[in-house]
Order: structure tokens, then C-alpha cells, then sequence
């Protein structure tokens, strides 16, 4: 059976659990991605939040197994450990811009040599909005996060959580001067890294207040990192969405307003990219 689009996209996940160098453990999400895109090949690569891998010792991927006819194999799944985890990773190369890159075509290929085959759905860049398309959108749309808030997911067939919610502000618009929007969605620890999805099944609404019926549309709007929170003394603070598995005192409160960062910024890895796969060997897994 094939599967519908929000089923495809609950495939576009990924978890990312850490071991900490202070000897601690952390969650957070990530998404698969294919930059440098030809119409025969693309180099594969998983994105999250620099905050979600830093100061790792090392990583852990749960990936699901793929059928003979390709579909998923629920249920079965594999766990990749990686030494080395942080350094493993591409920075974005803007230190105020809160992404890292992964390149997986080494573990993919690990994984082959083995005869088996991964089943996980990236997300391609003609998904992410010109600014022209940007700019015609409304300033509330309809928006889904793909993650693992408080390290929530199914264990026994490697899904995701789906939240759904709205655009706060315009997503084209720069949220005090950085290439950042706000949403109106619940963010609690483990969702960063999560991609911020306009998600329209079979109709939707411009901002002129046209309809188009039986028309989908779906883009990648951002990646969330950060939400608002209430301190315990009133205070209103932009802090980064927490990734540690233990438990936090309640003196943060989020009040379910997620900073999104605008996807254009993920086009800003494919001169990295370029550049590493020219002239030098990739990270490789174990």
C-alpha cells in the first residue's frame, strides 16, 4: 500500500540520542535532506541544531529497514552508534545560525554492503520557498513539526510526533532582524531539530482569501531550535529548546511559542558540501 504524504513525511525524521562528554545523555531530532540534487543522484545528509550535538562524545541513529518491494519494514529498525559524534558534523557557517549537517552516504553505504536497505524519505530543496513564494504567503498558515518532544516516540516502529499549529508571524519576515519566524506550536525539549512543515492536504487558502480545492501544498518552512518560555520570576526569555534527558526544575515554563529558522539558511550548506565531496574523504560511520 502506498503510503499518503504525512505518512512519507513521518519517514523524513530522524532521532538523535547523545552521549555527552560530561558523561550525561541527550535527545533531539533531526531530518534527512538531499542537497546538490541531479536528476540521477544527491548527496543524502541529516540536518538538526548545533545545540543537539555539542559537546557530544558520541551519537546514536535509529534507522528502519526497508522490504524487498521498498516499503518499510515497521517495526524493524537498526542502531548506528558513532564515535567522534560533534566533530563528525559540518557548522553551519554562520555562527548565529543554529544548524549542522551530517553526510550519510557512508553509513548508506556500510549498509549495503551488508545487503540490506534503509527506508527513510528526504526532504528535497525545491521544497524550501523562494522568497517570491515566501513573501505570498499569509501570515497565519498551517503548519506541522515532525519530532520527538521529550524524547517521545514510538521505540517498537521507530516514528516520530506530529504536532500541528500555525505560522505567528510571517515567515517571510525577519524576527527581530534574523532570518527567523515564529510558531505558534508546543516546543518542549527533544523537538530541536525539528522541520517546520506548511502542510496543506487537498485544499488551502492564499492571503488574498482565494481557494483552491483539491490542491496540496507542502515546503519546508524552517527548522525549529528555540521556543519562548516563562522564567520563575516573569520573565520572558528566547532560549534554546533543551535536549538533556533529565529532568529539568520547572522554573521555565515554554508557553508554546517555537523560533523557526528560515530553510533558505539550509542552502548556505551546499558550497560546504560541494567542497568536501570535491577534494576530500567523508566522515565515515562504524
Amino acid at each position: 500500500m502506498a503510503l499518503g504524504i504525512i505518512e512519507q513525511l513521518a519517514h523524513c525524521s530522524v532521532r538523535i540520542e547523545t552521549t555527552l562528554k560530561s558523561g550525561g545523555a541527550a535527545c533531539g531530532t533531526g531530518f534527512f535532506m538531499n542537497f546538490l540534487q541531479t536528476d540521477t543522484e544527491a548527496i543524502p545528509a541529516i540536518i538538526t541544531n548545533k545545540h543537539v550535538i555539542a559537546n557530544s562524545e558520541s551519537g546514536k541513529f535509529h534507522l528502519t529497514l526497508a522490504k524487498p518491494d521498498g516499503s518499510p519494514d515497521l517495526g524493524n529498525h537498526q542502531q548506528f552508534t558513532i564515535p567522534n559524534f560533534e566533530s563528525l558534523w559540518i557548522q553551519h557557517p554562520d555562527n548565529t545560525v543554529d544548524l549542522a549537517a551530517f553526510l550519510i552516504g557512508p553509513l548508506l553505504n556500510q549498509v549495503q554492503q551488508y545487503g540490506a536497505k534503509l527506508f527513510f524519505v528526504p526532504l528535497q530543496t525545491n521544497l524550501i520557498p523562494s522568497d517570491l513564494e515566501r513573501q505570498d504567503l499569509s501570515t497565519m498558515e498551517d503548519v506541522i513539526m515532525i519530532g520527538y518532544p521529550s524524547g517521545i516516540w514510538d521505540a517498537v516502529n521507530n516514528l516520530p510526533v506530529i504536532r500541528r499549529g500555525i505560522s505567528a508571524t510571517h515567515p517571510s519576515i525577519d524576527w527581530n532582524g534574523k532570518t527567523e519566524f515564529l510558531t505558534d506550536i508546543a516546543s518542549f525539549p527533544g523537538s530541536s531539530g525539528s522541520p517546520v512543515l506548511l502542510a496543506n492536504i487537498g485544499s488551502y487558502m492564499d492571503r488574498n482569501g482565494n481557494t483552491y480545492m483539491g490542491s496540496t501544498r507542502i515546503r519546508l518552512l524552517g527548522i525549529h531550535y528555540a521556543g519562548a518560555m516563562h522564567t520563575a520570576t516573569g520573565e520572558i526569555k528566547i532560549v534554546t529548546a533543551p535536549t538533556s534527558t533529565t529532568a529539568i526544575p520547572f522554573t521555565q515554563i515554554p508557553n508554546n511559542i517555537g523560533v523557526a529558522i528560515n530553510s533558505k539558511r539550509l542552502l548556505d550548506f551546499e558550497p560546504l558540501i560541494s567542497k568536501l565531496i570535491g577534494g576530500h574523504e567523508l566522515p565515515k560511520s562504524n
